[in-house]
């Protein structure tokens, strides 16, 4: 994906910030980002940090809402939803050269062992299941 990036003209996207702006195009604005950051596992600062690099480097757009003015909202900007666009096609590459590689039954069981692990992890962290 980095390298799709790169030759796409994204190549100043930060490491944390591929999940974020894929996170909020898969989610079509329905994903909220503080759930976002603490998937990250990131203190705030760390959070505050990424979505401001995130803002000055043209990816995501920050405003006041609306119905809330105490709040910010963060939405990708025009070249956040291309780099998002960019990063989908190389993710769909890549699970067609798995899906090739392996077969559905196979990737099936792997996602379910991954979310599996995924859950373990929270009910020892304390964590609430998504």
């Amino acid at each position: 994906m980095r390298r799709a990036l790169e030759e796409g003209g994204y190549d100043d996207v930060p490491g944390n910030g591929l999940y974020v702006i894929g996170g909020l195009a898969m989610g079509a604005g329905g994903v909220p980002l503080g759930q976002l950051i603490r998937e990250l596992r990131i203190s705030k600062q760390a959070a505050g940090q990424l979505v401001d690099t995130l803002v000055t480097r043209g990816y995501l757009e920050r405003a006041v809402d609306p119905q809330d003015r105490r709040k910010l909202t963060v939405t990708l900007s025009e070249r956040g939803r291309a780099a998002a666009a960019v990063q989908a096609a190389a993710r769909e590459k890549v699970d067609a050269a798995l899906m090739a590689m392996v077969g559905a039954d196979d990737i099936q069981r792997a996602r379910r062992t991954l979310a599996a692990l995924i859950d373990i992890g929270r009910q020892w962290d304390g964590q609430p299941d998504d």
